[in-house]
């Protein structure tokens, strides 16, 4: 079992690739806080990260309120705002415009992404792409909290510029377009998250708590393939913590000190993010998705659906049907 892969799927990360802008210094690109577009770019996402790749030249990204320190962006290289913060991207550090709030939208008539060519001034170069990536943070997403608000992804020793090279030659398309382009460059922006996922996993330090850090540990590391593997197994802290060869109360310590909540409690929040997927098929009862994740009582479920998300799941299954009307619709 995959775990981040198994998480990413279960939160329906998905991605889009919008602007593809060739620029000339001096030029300032200003994103929106995705309170603000979000329901525009990625409609039907609970949590929009918006992130840019430099294909050729160099820029400055930087946060509005300055919390962050600027991140260089080089050719090959790619920024993800995880929070969905403001910021600006420039040559020059400093650098502040207005955003176009009229080119935030998901167009209905013709294929993504909106190409800029003529972009800035008459300086230096510069050829980059921007998108954003949408996923469910509700019921429960592990991966939001263990990252930090910025993220920068370099290419990896062993692939060179993969993402980068990948990325241009999709765009080539844009002259002569065939079908799937803007679902292949969707693709590539998952791809890119997930490096810049295990990059992070890689840099931290040793001491490291979190969900991040819990994947690379020996023994809670075994503890969540099982928990994601095999879900609607009724696990115990005794069982579990045999399967992965320590005693029930140091796995339970371990556990909680790591990832920063009981064993038990992880498995019930995952098992309700199962059970949300399977609920979005409307063939699926609300007792079929509780035994399906190892509920055997439907009010016990209900109980506990309602106690996250703060909507029993069949007043859940509503909401998200008429969200996704709505999204379909505008």
């Amino acid at each position: 079992m995959d775990v981040l892969s198994d998480v990413l799927s279960a939160v329906r990360l998905t991605g889009a690739i919008y602007f593809d802008i060739n620029a000339r210094a001096p030029w300032v690109a200003a994103t929106p806080p995705m309170t603000q577009i979000g329901a525009s770019v990625m409609p039907g996402f609970e949590r929009v990260i918006s992130f840019h790749v430099m294909l050729e030249g160099q820029c400055w990204a930087e946060l509005l309120d300055h919390s962050e320190p600027p991140v260089l962006l080089e050719a090959g290289t790619a920024v993800l705002f995880v929070r969905g913060d403001p910021h600006v991207m420039s040559p020059k550090q400093g650098n502040r415009s207005d955003p176009m709030l009229d080119i935030y939208r998901k167009p209905n008539d013709q294929s993504l992404p909106y190409v800029f060519n003529e972009f800035g001034g008459d300086g230096e170069p510069a050829h980059f792409v921007c998108g954003y990536l949408g996923c469910d943070e509700r019921p429960f997403n592990p991966i939001l909290d263990a990252l930090p608000r910025i993220m920068r992804v370099v290419s990896a020793k062993e692939s060179g510029n993969l993402i980068g090279d990948l990325i241009r030659i999709a765009l080539q398309e844009k002259a002569n377009p065939r079908a799937g382009g803007e679902g292949l460059l969707a693709k590539l922006s998952e791809l890119m998250f997930v490096q810049a996922v295990r990059q992070h996993i890689e840099s931290l330090p040793p001491e490291a708590t979190g969900w991040l850090a819990g994947l690379r540990d020996p023994q809670i590391g075994a503890a969540l393939k099982l928990m994601h593997g095999r879900p609607a197994e009724p696990w115990t802290l005794e069982s579990v913590a045999h399967e992965v060869g320590l005693s029930r109360s140091v796995f339970a310590d371990r556990f909680t000190q790591m990832m920063g909540t009981p064993a038990m409690h992880y498995l019930s929040n995952w098992r309700l993010q199962r059970a949300a997927r399977l609920l979005e098929r409307q063939s699926v009862s609300v007792a079929e998705a509780a035994t399906a994740v190892g509920y055997e009582s439907e009010a016990a479920f209900n109980r506990a659906f309602k106690r996250q998300v703060g909507l029993p799941p069949g007043g859940w299954r509503r909401a998200k049907a008429a969200g996704a009307r709505g999204a379909a619709a505008s």
